[in-house]
């Protein structure tokens, strides 16, 4: 994985944090950029400059996207999916408070898919681009949800057809159609879903170059998250998840018989 950093131009800025409640919503953009043909550094820019997000979330960006921190400043990690030119990309104008975490998620037969996953300390976010089986790209999904803290939001490009069905999550995004399949069929692809927050606002903004809309969430704690027996119950359903994924995985390596 890539990180890089370029200072801002007032000076050092202080680290990002997601806000309390009282302060205004975070905002995320989640776009799918379309490798080598879609959106480049200079739409990149410009769609920052526009909504100006705490947090860009990109998912086919090339290395070349980031010069982006020659363009615009701020901070930058990308991590390509194995073998390809193109993987995940998050963009923030502060610093994070840590590195975001790659996880490597079930693979199909062609791409071998990863997540991004960065923890705000309020709440953590996962940047995804899953694979288009639709049994296959809810495994991984179960896979990332299984690595966020209680409070988390999952945004990017899921490929998934009809309802993600993952407990204890809510599909809060814009629904919207985001994708045409070559250029006929709408269908939502990029989506939002969130477990411990409400969300304020949101938005599918014009296309671009690319084939994929971005989408815009303004999200913040939820009231009655912060009610300890809550999280702690979020905690438990996190654990069974991952507990689950585990068993699942020894059956595949260590078939009966």
């Amino acid at each position: 994985m890539t990180i890089a950093a370029r200072p801002g131009r007032h000076g050092p800025t202080p680290p990002l944090r997601p806000p309390e409640a009282a302060h205004p919503p975070f905002k995320i953009v989640s776009w799918n950029l379309l490798r080598r043909t879609g959106a480049a550094v200079d739409d990149v820019a410009a769609l920052v400059a526009q909504e100006k997000p705490d947090l860009l979330l990109m998912q086919e960006a090339t290395r070349a996207i980031g010069f982006l921190l020659d363009r615009i400043g701020g901070h930058y990690a990308w991590a390509p999916l194995p073998g390809r030119i193109h993987g995940l990309a998050m963009w923030s104008p502060t610093p994070w408070p840590a590195p975001p975490r790659v996880i490597t998620l079930p693979s199909g037969a062609l791409v071998h898919r990863v997540s991004q996953i960065l923890d705000l300390g309020t709440f953590g976010v996962a940047n995804v681009h899953l694979s288009h089986g639709q049994m296959l790209n809810r495994r991984q999904l179960r896979r990332i949800v299984s690595e966020l803290p209680p409070r988390a939001a999952v945004l990017g490009d899921y490929n998934i057809v009809g309802p993600a069905l993952i407990p204890g999550f809510r599909d809060v995004g814009p629904r919207r159609p985001t994708h045409a399949m070559v250029e006929v069929l709408p269908l939502r692809l990029d989506r939002c879903l969130a477990r411990g927050l409400i969300c304020h606002d949101h938005a599918v903004l014009p296309r671009g170059p690319s084939d994929h809309r971005p989408i815009v969430v303004h999200l913040g704690p939820a009231p009655d998250a912060h009610a300890p027996g809550r999280l702690k119950g979020m905690a438990a359903a996190v654990a069974r998840l991952r507990r689950a994924d585990e068993r699942a995985g020894r059956a595949r390596r260590d078939p009966p018989g």
